[in-house]
């Protein structure tokens, strides 16, 4: 087929996930004409929202709110375009052996913990304090290109050098004692840096969820605090640290962005994957679709993990060695197996009975961080664990959207599962027998639960992959390891969002800051590529 367009787009972007879209509109509002390609049939990524049972609706794949920028809901007019976010009434909810549990959110943790040890609930306004302090410095440099270490001639790398200044002066702002801190946070372990404060293991447990989720790892191993400190940084509603919920779920937001970068020009096509990037002379002219059609660009912008974009849409010879090496080894994989299900009531906890504001909550069942690395340890050798990692949320509880009355709807993000099967195995082949076990789980805190299931969607590794273009499952774009952050993510010489060839541009989560629903990815792409 013929380009739809004599004239070339100033700007195609492959993928319309929320950094895509986030991507698109800030173009679209700086006067560009862009396109933003779809394989879906729907907008919005792994943010969706969609009905996987009759009358249930729910966020499909990511499942809630926390780290999305502030400066990108306010610039792109979210609110006006539609959404609108609600606050957990509580923070997290952790059943516990022995019908004990934890409570967390606000002053609420510091109470909670008392029934615990008085030494951590005095240890804990100064640990918030600290982390509040390194998420600071995170919240500054995830809108801005990292320095983009490279070789080139001296004049080139002056940007690059300013940058680094830049950071430096920032880090340099912090007393020498939380400068060594917060570079342990990025080498050690979760468990050793929740070690350093805390004695209880239901406080560890709380936070050291956040050095695993969407993370295929023990809580012992090497740069999980990192992944602890990710989570950190985010907020809600102008809360700092507070999670919430997008009324209507996680498409609300990419809903919103679409009618956002819509409103100011853009074009958003759906059904339309993209086959191939087109080269030419060694630089990056424009897409070719899964239906024929070839369309020129003058900026060729990739949405994807890198992994896909360079080794599925671009032929090997087209691609440096040393990208094509760096791809080799991207390093994806996350552990996570999703499931959605439909209840006919809400769960009945048996260390917290009856209705209330925990059920807002995340609920984490996993007691301790020697269960997560049993867990993951299980999973390494076994496929699944046995003792799996489950949060469960029911965004119905805080929006009657979702399920008929006085029916509900329940996230499930169980972890630790292998990316790929031991021993030849299929996923195809376990999917629902895990599925039963993440359900019988639940009902081991919560009797009745099975019963109270009227549906299920039920999505494992693979699935994540083939649908969402999650490689191995991975949330992340690629995991979140020393060696695939800030400069070198997706690898040294493309920190800045530029990619192997000129005319290529990344604007995914597998580009610098890292995973989850932020719209920053996108944000700074943009900015680069309005510079020229």
């Amino acid at each position: 087929m013929a380009n739809s367009s004599a004239q070339p787009w100033d700007a195609v972007i492959i993928g319309a996930g929320h950094n895509g879209l986030v991507c698109a509109a800030y173009l679209a509002h700086a006067g560009k004409r862009v396109l933003v390609l779809e394989r879906r049939g729907v907008v919005g990524g792994a943010a969706v929202t969609e009905e996987f049972h009759p009358g249930f609706r729910n966020s499909v794949a990511s499942y809630t709110v926390s780290l999305l920028q502030p400066k990108v809901i306010a610039e792109l007019d979210l609110a006006a375009h539609g959404l609108r976010v609600v606050p957990r009434r509580i923070n997290n909810f952790l059943p516990l052996p022995d019908d004990q549990y934890l409570l967390a959110g606000g002053a609420l943790t510091q109470a909670e913990l008392q029934r615990f040890s008085a030494h951590d609930a005095r240890q804990l306004p100064l640990y918030e304090q600290r982390l509040e302090v390194f998420a600071d410095v995170l919240r500054a440099v995830a809108l801005q290109a990292p320095p983009n270490v490279s070789d080139g001639h001296w004049l080139q790398m002056l940007p690059q050098l300013w940058r680094a200044g830049q950071l430096g002066r920032r880090l340099h702002a912090l007393a020498p004692a939380l400068r060594q801190e917060l570079l342990d946070l990025f080498t050690i372990s979760a468990a050793e840096y929740l070690d350093r404060w805390f004695d209880s293991e239901p406080i560890k447990a709380l936070f050291g969820f956040d050095g695993v989720v969407g993370n295929y790892a023990s809580p012992y191993a090497p740069g999980t605090a990192y992944v602890l400190l990710h989570h950190a940084f985010g907020q809600s509603n102008g809360v700092k640290g507070a999670w919430g919920h997008a009324i209507g779920g996680m498409g609300a937001i990419t809903q919103a962005m679409a009618r956002s970068a819509i409103a100011a020009g853009a074009q958003i096509r759906t059904d339309a994957g993209v086959r191939r990037v087109l080269v030419e002379g060694g630089r990056a002219v424009g897409v070719e679709t899964l239906q024929g059609e070839r369309i020129t660009a003058r900026a060729v912008v990739s949405n994807l993990n890198p992994k896909l974009l360079y080794e599925q849409l671009l032929g090997a010879g087209e691609v440096p060695a040393a990208t094509r090496e760096r791809m080799a080894n991207w390093r994806c994989g996350s552990g996570t197996f999703r499931m959605n299900v439909a209840l006919s009531r809400l769960p009945d906890f048996r260390c917290l009975p009856g209705p209330g504001d925990h059920l807002t909550a995340g609920i984490i069942i996993t007691p301790s961080l020697d269960y997560m690395d049993r867990a993951w340890v299980d999973a390494r050798t076994h496929g699944w664990s046995r003792q799996p990692i489950v949060e469960m949320l029911i965004p119905s509880t805080l929006d009657d959207s979702l399920a008929p009355p006085g029916q509900h709807v329940a996230s499930l993000f169980c972890q630790h599962v292998a990316p790929q099967l031991p021993g030849g195995r299929h996923w195809d082949d376990h999917r629902e027998e895990v599925a039963d076990l993440m359900i019988a789980t639940v009902e081991q805190h919560a009797p009745g639960f099975s019963a109270s299931v009227l549906g299920r969607q039920v999505l494992s590794p693979l699935d994540l992959e083939r649908i969402f273009g999650l490689v191995g499952g991975d949330i992340f774009h690629g995991a979140l390891s020393l060696n695939q952050l800030f400069s070198a993510r997706p690898m040294l010489g493309q920190a800045d969002y530029r990619g192997a060839l000129p005319g290529l541009y990344l604007c995914g989560s597998g580009s610098h800051p890292g995973g989850g629903v932020t719209g920053a990815p996108g944000h700074n792409a943009a900015q680069v590529i309005l510079r020229g």
